[in-house]
């Protein structure tokens, strides 16, 4: 946790519920970061192409991490409102009574390929996309509930209803079921015009409306935090807190990064990575995602993604440096860059890519691979193979993007990938458009924003943007190295496929 000051402030939290724990930030008003704190939790992977969370872990980590923010803020800070952002699509069944019945399937389970396979042949792909903004894919809510009924019959009829990490916090603060349209739309089953659960679907899938939270704007007030547990959180006596619906982790992201009109790309680099614009109507280009714009009754944000790219940096600083004894640390991070940074460009002929989570979210059968090794490599050629093969995906993905919209002038990097400056050089380079840093954590920042609306702070976007979007440097991509990435990138879509336009 940063360092506490006794002092007294207007502060709004966002609550993040992650891929490797939760955590609470706190905001001032104005925008400025002011403390943090972290609880973690890991992911299990049970079998190939499976992983899973104790979703219980999602619910006391967050209320945690919000207990010991409220403590260390002191009692003469206020927390004007609290929003709710996280991992997405994640789903866990609840019982009657509100209990988990299982362990939480997260995004990157892929176990339900044949479930979202049946779906689309059954509604068709188009049909799917221009309803929903998706076509479902095991990635998605969903297919994992189908796999539920069709492998866990028992836990499918006993379940109450399905909720997402953040749907299932705020009921832990509120006793609300709520769930905000960003997150929703990351199930594949809502209308994303409508705003609403599509009924139609719902009933051809077998599927009760009852059975979801309720569906609400992403800067509405969910409801307040309960008496008792804030009482238990620490906090103050005073008027109730208002608990705002919040958004998506990578949707929150692209409004802290201020990503609000076309032209900029958001990338949340984290464990995986999302890739955000804003268009004014849905794409028809059956491989970009929608999610409703979560500042505005009209308007939707794109998405592309990649699985695993922070969580390849993690693979290596375990390989290379931290081994079975312990965790990778900070300075481990600091040796890979050092390490990517001392080898050439195209990093002596090997290409890397960044599929090591069992496959990729539009391929599940798709897998990691790095080509070209010889006994000349050593670890800095790999470490930077490992940044060059990511941003090789970045390109492929900002291409995906540009095929049906304006293309991208400019990609805002935040997150823990952000932190490395040799990182967003080789995005810059490969990418060929400049990649500014945001400080900070841009995810955190959306949710605070959010909080921010709803709590009547901010009267619009515009002037929670103005408050809380903070660049910290910029990478121009250098000309010198474009037909040297040029060559790498064809040996990328050679080693991965091409993207194929559906």
């Amino acid at each position: 946790m940063r360092g506490t000051d006794p002092g007294g402030a207007e502060v709004l939290v966002a609550v993040d519920v992650g891929t490797s724990g939760a955590r609470a930030s706190a905001f001032e008003v104005g925008g400025g970061p002011r403390q943090e704190d972290r609880r973690s939790y890991p992911t299990f992977l049970p079998a190939e192409g499976w992983a899973e969370q104790d979703a219980g872990r999602w619910r006391s980590a967050a209320l945690s991490a919000l207990g010991a923010l409220v403590q260390a803020l002191g009692p003469r800070c206020r927390v004007r409102a609290v929003a709710v952002t996280g991992q997405c699509p994640s789903v866990v069944p609840l019982d009657r009574r509100d209990r988990p019945l299982r362990a939480g399937l997260i995004y990157r389970d892929n176990r339900a390929t044949a479930e979202a396979d049946a779906m689309r042949a059954r509604f068709g792909d188009r049909e799917l996309h221009e309803l929903t903004g998706h076509v479902p894919a095991a990635f998605h809510v969903a297919a994992k509930i189908g796999w539920l009924r069709a492998h866990e019959p028992g836990t499918f009829a006993a379940t109450r209803r399905f909720v997402q990490p953040t749907d299932y916090v705020v009921l832990a603060l509120t006793g609300q079921a709520t769930t905000d349209w960003s997150m929703a739309a990351a199930t594949a089953l809502l209308d994303q015009r409508a705003r609403r659960w599509a009924p139609g679907l719902l009933g051809d899938l077998g599927l009760d409306e009852a059975a979801f939270p309720a569906v609400v704007p992403s800067w509405s007030v969910a409801g307040e935090i309960r008496p008792k547990l804030a009482a238990r959180l620490g906090l103050p006596p005073g008027p109730p807190v208002p608990v705002v619906a919040g958004a998506g982790d990578s949707i929150a992201c692209a409004l802290g990064a201020g990503v609000t009109a076309a032209g900029p790309v958001s990338e949340m680099a984290g464990s995986s990575s999302c890739f955000n614009s804003v268009v004014a109507e849905p794409l028809p280009d059956l491989d970009v995602t929608h999610y409703p714009s979560i500042t505005g009754r009209s308007g939707y944000v794109t998405e592309v993604g990649i699985n695993t790219t922070g969580e390849a940096l993690d693979w290596l600083a375990q390989l290379f440096y931290a081994g079975l004894t312990r965790a990778p640390r900070a300075a481990d991070y600091a040796r890979i860059e050092q390490a990517a940074a001392a080898s050439p460009p195209g990093a002596g002929g090997l290409v890397f890519a960044p599929v090591l989570g069992d496959g990729e979210r539009d391929d599940p059968a798709l897998r990691g691979a790095i080509t070209g090794l010889s006994l000349r490599h050593d670890r800095g050629a790999v470490a930077r193979a490992t940044m060059e093969g990511i941003a090789c995906g970045v390109r492929a993905r900002l291409a995906t993007l540009g095929r049906t919209s304006a293309p991208a002038t400019e990609l805002r990097v935040s997150g823990g990938g952000a932190g490395l400056a040799v990182w967003n050089q080789v995005k810059a380079d490969i990418t060929g458009i400049p990649v500014v840093r945001v400080a900070g954590d841009s995810t955190a920042a959306g949710a605070a924003m959010l909080a921010g609306l709803g709590a009547g702070i901010y009267r619009d976007a515009a002037e929670a943007v103005a408050a809380g979007y903070r660049p910290a440097g910029r990478a121009e991509p250098d000309p010198a190295r474009r037909a040297l990435y040029d060559d790498l990138y064809q040996r990328y879509t050679d080693l991965v496929g091409s993207p194929v336009v559906r």
